[in-house]
């Protein structure tokens, strides 16, 4: 999912998202799995991408009035491409209103593109125009620790983008307690699980496609097409290193993710 907050400097591709939808899809349907609304009248899909989340939507919940945004035009061109029977539009999740009271708030993979200290602030304040028994429904990685993302750090500061890169990937995430705590003043229950799935991949040039889409983003948006490959050649020489080649000659790429189903008040 691409970032509904603010605008990269290069727009994101829905094909190079779309390279592993069945995967990046697994996740929408395990946290609507523990969404605990059965009729919803209105659902907005934050930061919905290519669609691929807000066609999960419409499957579980086919009467509701469903909606996505994203920051992405290049998404939302997609998106509206596969489902011209509902509306997708463009919108920074920063100055973001909804037009009415939303039962279900779902966001797949997109508040990990926040600055850190407005994502709590972000959900808070839509969870306020929320009825009574609403939903905010949340997942993000949780993988700035797993190799393919301490990788991505190591390669900026080890070349010679490093100046470049300085500033490049992304905040960590809230610990579970302090989303708990925050969130937990406006909430009957705020429900917390984490997964981690364990994905299949050719080798190792495809976890550089896999992250192309989404974390090594932030690292290769700044450089020259040169310093691209650069970067990638030694980004892809220390992956060899790290992920062991299966029995098969595939490599598997652990992703773990955190989820958050609130309901308010």
């Amino acid at each position: 999912m691409s970032s509904a907050a603010s605008k990269p400097a290069h727009d994101w591709s829905a094909a190079q998202y779309l390279k592993f939808g069945n995967e990046r899809t697994q996740p929408v349907r395990d946290l609507l799995a523990r969404v605990p609304l059965q009729a919803p009248q209105r659902v907005v899909d934050l930061g919905c991408g290519p669609g691929n989340s807000t066609a999960v939507l419409q499957s579980r919940y086919p009467d509701a009035h469903l909606t996505g945004i994203d920051s992405s035009p290049d998404m939302i061109r997609q998106a509206s491409s596969d489902m011209p029977h509902l509306q997708f539009t463009v919108e920074d999740l920063n100055s973001y209103v909804p037009s009415g009271p939303v039962d279900l708030f779902f966001s797949n993979a997109v508040f990990q593109w926040l600055r850190r200290e407005d994502r709590i602030e972000v959900i808070k304040r839509l969870m306020e125009t929320q009825p009574s028994g609403g939903v905010f429904a949340l997942q993000v990685p949780d993988n700035l620790s797993e190799p393919s993302h301490v990788l991505m750090r190591e390669t900026a500061n080890a070349g010679p983008w490093a100046a470049k890169l300085a500033s490049a990937g992304r905040d960590s995430f809230q610990t579970p307690q302090e989303i708990y705590d925050q969130l937990k003043p406006l909430c009957a229950s705020v429900d917390m699980f984490h997964t981690s799935y364990y994905h299949s991949l050719e080798n190792h040039e495809a976890i550089i496609e896999w992250v192309k889409g989404t974390g090594l983003r932030p690292f290769l948006d700044p450089l020259s097409a040169e310093e691209k490959q650069g970067y990638l050649r030694e980004y892809l020489k220390r992956l060899a290193e790290k992920y062991p080649t299966c029995i098969d000659g595939r490599v598997l790429l652990p992703y773990p993710r955190l989820f958050v189903v609130a309901v308010k008040k």
